[in-house]
């Protein structure tokens, strides 16, 4: 996550907030909202999670300071929170969802219900937030910061566009397909996280070099 130019930036929250991720949260929505509904989600969602970023950007190093946080705090942090995230969606659990007995009733505003499901997943995604101030920490300057929260932003215009051409198809996705989808990148996003805590306890020197760097 040190890759100090905007395509290494610009990978990185590919990586870790882009559509393969993104889709899979807003495939759930559409089980119990209409196609516009899912679109206002998707705009409103995708604004949202923008500014976040781009706050989190500009403001990474003073947050850092502020509650004396190192690298290898947010690397550990991160990847733990990620890794809870992620065994959540291999057991079928919906971290930041309604009831399981509410999803087949009617949200009394299904566009603010929405965005408050997508919290976790999109909006305030524990390893994209941690993405972002690691790499806003790459650099004390203006210069790389407005880098960092322009690559972080293309990659939610990205998703937001994604959404809005697949809106319909997702609406007619099976359940039993979303599940699966579910299961299979809480696999591969509970790996992600261990790799982030294994990256923290070795810079902290908890772990050799070789242990890093197994291909």
């Amino acid at each position: 996550m040190s890759a100090l130019n905007l395509s290494g930036a610009f990978i990185t929250f590919f990586a870790v907030i882009g559509p393969p991720k993104v889709l899979l949260a807003f495939a759930h929505l559409s089980r119990t909202r209409s196609v516009p509904e899912l679109n206002r989600i998707g705009l409103l969602g995708s604004a949202v999670a923008a500014g976040v970023g781009v706050v989190v950007a500009y403001t990474a190093r003073v947050l850092t300071k502020f509650f004396h946080v190192s690298f290898q705090a947010l690397e550990l942090a991160g990847g733990a929170i990620f890794f809870i995230y992620a065994v959540a969606l291999v057991l079928g659990i919906h971290l930041g969802g309604g009831r399981p007995e509410d999803e087949g009733s009617e949200a009394s505003n299904p566009v603010a219900e929405g965005i408050r499901e997508l919290m976790l997943p999109f909006v305030v995604s524990p390893l994209a937030m941690t993405a972002v101030l690691v790499e806003s920490l790459g650099k004390d300057s203006w210069t790389w910061w407005t880098t960092v929260a322009g690559a972080y932003a293309a990659v939610i215009v990205i998703d937001c566009v994604c959404v809005l051409l697949l809106s319909r198809l997702m609406k007619q996705a099976h359940t039993t397909t979303l599940e699966v989808l579910s299961r299979l990148l809480g696999l591969l996003l509970a790996a992600v996280g261990v790799e982030l805590f294994l990256q923290g306890l070795g810079a902290l020197g908890l772990l050799p070099p070789a242990a890093l760097n197994r291909e």
